[in-house]
């Protein structure tokens, strides 16, 4: 391993729209922690929403002024006292939750649901990914196989790990048509994700054109549909008149969200994954009559983000894919200004070899 620096530049989010750079101490790992060396980070939805443009979140999502980024993955490079499983040298993703560790939702794994006062997330509660460096606990790790990028990893650490989840609930196979409402990079995760679990048909709906050929582009859909007044009556049309088996939500948006669940046939599942927003929608015609059913689903549980890892591996796919733009962390202000444009897919602060 290099020799560790003593400082470090490191990203905040003030909440104008801009990005603080400041050079802060490397911290030190207590008992059982450990100190990463940050390989990529990839830049979430949800810090746009939340902090980059002004910071709305209270609770969970209340950022307190820490390094940004949850959504990173590294190499660990220290390790302090009562470690046990990981090591200085392994490759690791880092579940962006850190919870108490005893509730039973952390028990469960899904330290995203901990109520705790000692829960933290990283990015917004305690410090992130934007930086060359990161403290982390060891209970807060996902072993990162060598098969995978880092920027594999990084896109794991969040928005492939919700979406697998929301998947999970509603089940999807080679007998489901499946729509999805919101192409940005969660739904395009959602279409490589549900590719790889045997979907049958693949649609993809989006507001923006480019997003729409992006999914395209890169074989994630077998059609797409740029949002309108017609945009049901196409899908129903794409599906014999029956709809899809199964629709995942990932705009936070009313009409989609209308959309997902009014596209979707009799007895079939719909995931809402997309933050923030509202919904209406007319219980008896749209849900009750036809026997539909609609999961509401918040990230994953660390143990279902290491089974992801293992079937991405297995099914030969990478995350990596969906990144359209890296950025160096002295170019982070770029990074989050694209992210908040809307005109790309998922976008890295990138580290060392990532950088390509």
């Amino acid at each position: 391993m290099n020799q560790i620096p003593e400082k470090m530049l490191a990203a905040y989010l003030p909440g104008n729209s801009t990005v603080d750079f400041k050079e802060v101490a490397i911290p030190e790992p207590g008992h059982g922690q450990v100190l990463i060396r940050t390989k990529s980070s990839t830049i979430c939805g949800s810090d746009i929403r939340a902090i980059y443009r002004e910071h709305l979140g209270k609770g969970p999502e209340g950022y307190q002024n820490k390094i940004a980024g949850h959504e990173p993955a590294g190499q660990i490079v220290k390790c302090g006292p009562g470690m046990r499983r990981f090591k200085e040298g392994d490759r690791v993703i880092i579940y962006h939750i850190s919870g108490c560790g005893l509730c039973m939702d952390c028990r469960q794994g899904f330290m995203i649901s901990c109520t705790s006062p000692l829960r933290a997330a990283y990015g917004w509660q305690r410090d992130g990914g934007m930086a060359p460096y990161i403290l982390a606990d060891e209970k807060d790790l996902v072993p990162l196989p060598d098969s995978l990028t880092y920027t594999d990893g990084a896109q794991v650490a969040c928005g492939f790990g919700t979406v697998y989840e929301g998947l999970e609930k509603i089940g999807v196979s080679g007998n489901d048509a499946v729509l999805v409402v919101g192409l940005g990079p969660v739904g395009l995760a959602t279409l490589m994700l549900a590719k790889a679990l045997g979907a049958n048909k693949l649609i993809g709906v989006d507001v923006n054109p480019d997003r729409c050929q992006l999914a395209l582009d890169k074989g994630l859909a077998d059609t797409v549909f740029v949002s309108g007044p017609d945009t049901l009556q196409a899908v129903l049309d794409a599906t014999g008149g029956q709809g899809v088996e199964r629709a995942i939500d990932c705009s936070g948006h009313t009409s989609g969200r209308q959309l997902a669940i009014r596209a979707t046939r009799k007895w079939g599942k719909i995931a809402f994954v997309g933050e923030g927003g509202t919904v209406e929608f007319n219980p008896s015609p749209d849900m009750l009559h036809d026997q539909k059913t609609i999961f509401g689903s918040w990230v994953t549980s660390i143990w279902k983000m290491e089974e992801l890892v293992s079937k991405i591996v297995r099914w030969g796919i990478h995350p990596e894919d969906l990144v359209t733009h890296r950025f160096t962390l002295d170019k982070a202000d770029e990074a989050y200004a694209l992210m908040a444009s809307g005109n790309c897919g998922k976008v890295a602060v990138v580290f060392d070899e990532e950088i390509k």
